[in-house]
């Protein structure tokens, strides 16, 4: 789960409803905003559900629907910015497995340790923070730490704390979790073949009221889905890793098929 902005065309209704992000010196953006936050699927990096939003309703608000769409089965990645008690015990609520990076320190959720596991990784406690109801109780986890060299002039070092709610290591070893987890980025990727190369470098969402800038990114959503879906199942049809397929290529050859748009009226569409 990600999120990115997205300008939206400069009319005192947008600039209204979705408001703009401050720059230097006490000045605003050009354009109005809308915030998307997505789930991605990591094996084809379709986006599979989305909220959208005003600029000015945070990250982890908007995403909090999305949370509780989950399902068993589902293994969701995110990264620090998510994380705490609140969000965790609501995604956690739907039986789908999280795997969640953390920030380590006295954080909201600083894991108190109970065991050690034999493939490195340990039990431990997460707790609820002052601000979140007194009856709640812990929440036990599974915290897997290790780092990574960047491998850059500097040789720089990078710490990395994980929580699961996958407690066996069985079922998943701390390695092959801290290998998952390096998927997470990959959705940086699918959100660049939707505002670079799929709509275009730079470019600022048309429509002039709210209510069709929504139906403008759903638009720009389902289209990336159908791109992805295509790729998925020509990759399965040729025995190839989805990964292997080039987003730019398939976009070509949609935008070819589709030479004679004007054919379809709004309501086939």
């Amino acid at each position: 789960m990600v999120h990115t902005c997205l300008d939206v065309a400069d009319t005192a209704e947008n600039a209204e409803f979705f408001g703009r992000a401050g720059v230097s010196k006490g000045e605003r953006s050009a354009f109005p905003q809308a915030r998307l936050v997505g789930l991605s699927e990591c094996g084809t990096h379709a986006i599979i559900d989305a909220e959208i939003g005003p600029y000015t309703i945070g990250e982890n608000a908007l995403a909090a629907p999305l949370l509780d769409r989950l399902r068993p089965g589902v293994l969701m990645l995110a990264d620090r910015g998510l994380a705490g008690f609140s969000q965790w015990q609501r995604a956690a609520a739907t039986g789908a497995d999280l795997l969640w990076r953390v920030r380590t320190g006295r954080t909201a959720l600083a894991p108190r340790p109970l065991r050690e596991l034999g493939d490195g990784s340990y039990l431990a406690e997460i707790l609820p923070s002052r601000a979140v109801a007194a009856d709640q109780q812990p929440l036990t986890v599974r915290v897997i730490d290790y780092t990574l060299n960047h491998g850059d002039d500097h040789d720089s070092i990078e710490r990395y704390r994980l929580l699961t709610t996958i407690l066996d290591p069985d079922q998943a070893s701390a390695e092959q979790l801290a290998l998952a987890y390096g998927q997470r980025w990959e959705i940086e990727q699918a959100f660049d073949e939707l505002k670079t190369h799929q709509r275009g470098p730079r470019m600022v969402l048309r429509s002039k009221s709210p209510d069709l800038v929504f139906q403008e990114i759903w638009g720009h959503l389902c289209c990336h889905y159908a791109i992805r879906t295509l790729m998925a199942d020509t990759a399965a049809a040729g025995g190839h890793d989805p990964d292997r397929v080039s987003f730019t290529a398939a976009l070509r050859i949609t935008r070819r098929s589709l030479a004679h748009q004007g054919d379809f009226p709004p309501s086939a569409t």
